[in-house]
């Protein structure tokens, strides 16, 4: 119970005795450009992390339907997508996030650790030469881009543990020219920074994030307490369905549809829970955001 004082006619307290309810701030979306590659040729056809199993039967046509679902989604939020064509022999082509992180509109390409995913990289810097980005950098350093770089409006928040290199970080701070905070994962499930975290609203003075902690070494949990001491704390449920793999505008969230008690707390906060079915690609361990690369600028 709280009692809250406050002062009514003649100046005089009064005084109410209740429960008090704290209203979060109306969430404002922001419309997005977003770059993303059809599944066309999508298999699992080798094991580079622990969800793939090349002995399990997939579907490519139902891959298809749902990353279909995914684009009409964020262009039913008012969002722009912008697409790549697939290439035949590179069926994970599709988790674009993997080939590019782009803030202000400079290009950090990408420099994949799996020899299967090597040849992607070099479609995506192609594209955005034919698309006039001219400040494009390939890395010298093992680097997959979104899937380990994110970006919360301030500073950029880089992953490392599994797949890209830890000298990469100073690359990507050189090349973005933007401040870099690294963290150490360490569960080969969330073999990803962005499987593990992922920002909620960018445009706040204070960008809100939501993360699963035990994804992260303990001195990256402290950095992540002490830098976003207001964060949404996912449980061991939320991360095992890729409930992390999220992409948010500001106000929207989309989040697979077995996130259902994230999505219960991300509306406590204020924000708009957007479900989509992505259990097909999911067996590649990829989700929402590993299909969607974000052009900033």
């Amino acid at each position: 119970m709280t009692t809250v004082s406050i002062l009514g006619p003649g100046d005089q307290p009064l005084v109410l005795d209740g429960p008090l309810s704290v209203t979060e701030p109306a969430r404002v979306p922001t419309s997005r450009r977003y770059l993303m590659c059809p599944p066309t040729y999508f298999t699992v056809e080798y094991s580079i992390n622990p969800w793939m199993d090349p002995s399990k039967p997939v579907s490519t046509e139902l891959a298809v339907a749902q990353w279909t679902e995914l684009k009409e989604t964020y262009e039913r939020l008012g969002h722009k997508v912008e697409l790549i064509d697939a290439q035949p022999g590179l069926p994970d082509m599709v988790f674009a996030a993997n080939s590019g992180t782009v803030i202000d509109g400079r290009v950090l390409g990408s420099r994949f650790r799996a020899p299967q995913r090597a040849a992607e990289a070099d479609h995506f810097r192609r594209w955005f030469l034919e698309h006039s980005y001219r400040a494009v950098v390939m890395p010298t350093r093992t680097n997959e881009a979104e899937g380990d770089f994110t970006w919360t409006g301030q500073l950029l928040l880089a992953g490392t543990g599994f797949r890209t290199d830890p000298a990469a970080h100073a690359e990507a701070q050189e090349v973005l020219g933007v401040p870099v905070v690294s963290l150490q994962l360490v569960d080969p499930r969330f073999y990803h920074l962005d499987v593990a975290l992922f920002v909620l609203d960018d445009q706040a003075e204070r960008p809100q994030v939501c993360y699963y902690p035990e994804a992260f070494s303990a001195g990256s949990q402290r950095v992540l307490r002490r830098l976003f001491p207001d964060a949404v704390l996912a449980t061991a449920t939320d991360a095992e369905c890729l409930g992390l793999n999220a992409v948010s505008d500001g106000r929207n969230v989309v989040l697979p549809v077995e996130a259902t008690a994230l999505a219960d707390r991300l509306a406590e906060r204020g924000f708009e829970p957007v479900f989509v079915d992505i259990s097909e690609l999911r067996k590649s361990g990829g989700g929402p955001k590993c299909c969607t690369m974000e052009l900033r600028g």
